[in-house]
């Protein structure tokens, strides 16, 4: 069953909004090659997705198509069963075509215009591991979210037609949790009209993991729960990007452009956490009011999330040459705004070494909200040497603290109040260079680097981190580094360009927030260090006329 969320609030996520932003370094072979400094330069392709001012370069007309061999890896570690994930991806990295027209004035020399359709982002990943060592367990971070709201509010009323998925504002984790077994009310009583006393449950919970308890000498009379966890994230999806591109030459010293980019977004996430516990508050049976015994018990939290949709920015840019050996470029992104729609949903399945089993798993959810991605600045500068050479050097620099999401009735102010203080702007190093051997052969390299965009205290389990729907993992990008490196050859009005690429991230993956426990003390989650490389070849193919 298909329904709409009555509140927006399980619908997104600050978490979302900073993995659907992210970017890479995609574009034509040669651009690649040069790790993506070419702020300054222009008369390629690339140059429509980053510095517009670079199609006013052109003198003639081009047409080109890249084509990319992405070998994937990732490796968990830090954990005690760690694993690799190996992948050949293929991919059509860009292509496009650009026109110039020749307007015979010595200031308006040339007027170009140009179209190209370029991948922006790959989601493709996976990763998993397990015997993680638990400090607490997820369903004890649930029964403290979910403490106030009472159990009967969380059942299932078919005579009222009552179902708490859609006919409430609980959080959907809360009631999955508690219809599956993972939160158990505590019983009490409350005082009749006449005095008596009848049995009901309360609105405080029990997760599963009991902490130890001293006495008063510090000896210990309750011994604490043990446990492992075990995780699966499957991640697959692009963002695409097709730009429209005008732009011109003055005067042989200032290059201009406008761009337009229109973005479609397609994301897919399959995650499964396990936990396995000994000496755990399992529930004495099925009925709630029997309330809790120790116990051994497992059980497996599965989360399916889709979120599509498109986008549109704009794009300005300047390239400025004193002089025929010195150029310099500035570039300016607005926030792509995206319209989106997430589908999700979540299943749960328990079971007790004393017999008792649950399951249950969630409607799907369908909710569409807004995403204004971070705006993006761009400087470079270029020069070249003996009329055979060329170094580039940019800076680029992403507000990701300034992402916005909303609905259709306005912000979400408590989620973009957690993406200020959760995320910073990132700053991002590329620099390039090429050496014409002959006439018809180049050789090229390049570097680039991208700080992490990741507040510290947030990076240090200081806070506590708000994800979407019913699957409270999450993952936080460090240092990015590509080690790039390509040949070219051109003859005539034909160019074929050759380049390496290789990538290289670290990133913490959690597998549910840090909380606070009952005595006001950091609970840390199970967490691992996922670590992707990939080794990208791309070859493009083009004509000049």
């Amino acid at each position: 069953m298909t329904v709409m969320l009555p509140v927006a609030l399980w619908g997104q996520s600050p978490v979302d909004a900073y993995n659907l932003s992210q970017t890479e370094l995609r574009g034509s072979a040669r651009f690649m090659s040069m790790a993506g400094a070419f702020t300054a330069l222009g008369g390629d392709l690339s140059t429509l997705n980053q510095n517009p001012a670079g199609i006013g370069v052109y003198r003639g007309s081009d047409v080109g198509l890249t084509l990319d061999l992405n070998m994937m890896s990732s490796k968990s570690s830090g954990i005690p069963a760690g694993s690799s994930w190996n992948r050949t991806h293929f991919d059509v990295n860009n292509f496009g075509y650009v026109g110039t027209f020749n307007l015979n004035d010595q200031v308006m020399q040339t007027f170009s215009w140009g179209i190209s359709y370029g991948r922006q982002k790959s989601f493709e990943r996976q990763f998993r591991g397990g015997g993680v060592a638990l400090q607490s367990s997820l369903s004890n971070y649930i029964a403290l979210m979910t403490d106030g709201i009472s159990p009967y509010d969380m059942n299932f009323d078919k005579d009222k037609n009552y179902n708490p998925y859609f006919n409430s504002d609980i959080n959907w984790l809360s009631i999955l949790a508690y219809s599956g077994g993972l939160i158990n009310p505590i019983p009490g009583e409350t005082e009749m009209p006449d005095g008596t006393y009848e049995p009901v449950l309360t609105d405080t919970y029990n997760g599963l993991f009991q902490q130890p308890v001293y006495d008063d000498k510090g000896n210990l009379i309750i011994a604490p729960t043990t446990g492992t966890a075990d995780f699966l994230v499957r991640e697959r999806g692009y963002v695409d990007e097709y730009s429209i591109n005008f732009g011109g030459n003055l005067a042989n010293t200032v290059y201009w452009g406008l761009g337009i980019g229109i973005t479609d977004m397609n994301f897919e996430q399959q995650a499964n956490y396990i936990e396995t516990l000994k000496g755990a508050n399992v529930p004495a049976s099925s009925n709630p009011m029997d309330g809790i015994v120790e116990g051994n018990c497992d059980y497996e939290l599965a989360n399916w999330k889709k979120i599509s949709g498109t986008g549109v920015n704009l794009k300005f840019g300047l390239i400025f040459k004193p002089i025929n050996e010195f150029r310099l470029g500035i570039a300016v992104h607005t926030p792509t705004w995206y319209s989106l729609n997430t589908l999700y949903n979540a299943s749960v399945d328990f079971g007790a070494d004393n017999g008792v089993k649950a399951s249950d798993y969630t409607e799907t959810a369908d909710y569409s909200w807004n995403l204004r991605s971070p705006w993006r600045l761009m400087i470079g500068a270029a020069g070249v040497i003996g009329g055979r050479g060329i170094i580039s050097v940019d800076y680029e620099y992403q507000a990701y603290n300034a992402m916005k999401t909303s609905d259709s009735y306005g912000d979400f102010t408590d989620f973009n109040d957690y993406i200020k203080s959760d995320y910073k702007a990132s700053n991002t190093i590329r620099v390039g260079g090429e050496f014409r051997v002959t006439p018809q052969f180049s050789l090229r390299a390049g570097y680039a680097f991208t700080s992490t965009n990741v507040n510290n205290d947030i990076k240090d389990n200081k806070m506590e981190v708000v994800t979407t729907g019913c699957n409270p993992a999450y993952s936080l990008n460090n240092n990015t580094s590509y080690v790039t490196a390509g040949l070219g050859y051109r003859t005539g009005g034909f160019y074929a360009d050759l380049a390496y690429v290789h990538r290289h991230m670290e990133s913490a993956y959690h597998c549910f927030s840090p909380f606070k426990d009952y005595d006001g003390l950091w609970t840390l989650a199970p967490q691992a260090t996922i670590t992707d490389n990939s080794s990208q070849l791309v070859l493009t193919l083009g004509y000049k006329f």
